[in-house]
């Protein structure tokens, strides 16, 4: 391979008046190379907010519960879906994140639902609305503490990954050609 030297020269065909016919990336294309890529990081961070709802559907409510199935086949089924998640968006297959937007809002929404009527986690809302009424409680489990914010925050968190998966699906389909 030759080197390149400044006495040889600038090799024809470059001496700058092909701008006209170099081709331009849309930015289009720029948007879903960056919503992909902040795609793979949320998708990461979704997964350790999956593995604390694994623990909480093995941990009990009361004392004699079981592990609670309908939280835990929730979680797994997000799992799953995260997974096909991250295939869709590797290869650029809408329709794998149309099935992830949609199918994982109906399974944070079982999630939530259980957990709350496991932990009546009902209780938990009425003590820190009424907290300051009554003064401060030491008797109020952690645990519930704990698992309410761990609710509030994977809700957002799942609703802000849905709009990202949207806006990325929007970055992704061909503007439509006016008639």
């Amino acid at each position: 391979m030759q080197q390149r030297k400044s006495s040889l020269g600038r090799p024809s065909g470059t001496d700058g008046s092909d701008f006209s016919y170099r081709m331009v990336v849309d930015s289009r294309y720029q948007l879903v190379a960056k919503g992909r890529k902040c795609l793979s990081l949320r998708f990461i961070i979704e997964a350790l907010f999956l593995f604390i709802g694994v623990i909480f559907a093995f941990l009990p409510g009361t004392k004699g519960d079981t592990p609670n199935t309908v939280a835990l086949s929730s979680v797994i089924a997000s799992i799953v879906l995260l997974i096909i998640a991250d295939i869709g968006r590797r290869r650029s297959q809408t329709s794998l994140l149309r099935l992830y937007a949609f199918v994982s809002s109906i399974a944070i929404l079982l999630l939530v639902a259980s957990l709350a009527n496991q932990y009546s986690l009902l209780k938990a809302i009425q003590y820190f609305s009424h907290r300051g009424t009554r003064g401060y409680d030491v008797d109020f489990p952690i645990l519930q503490t704990g698992l309410l914010v761990y609710i509030l925050t994977l809700s957002l968190f799942k609703i802000s990954n849905i709009k990202a998966v949207a806006t990325l699906l929007f970055n992704m389909t061909p503007p439509k050609k006016a008639s």
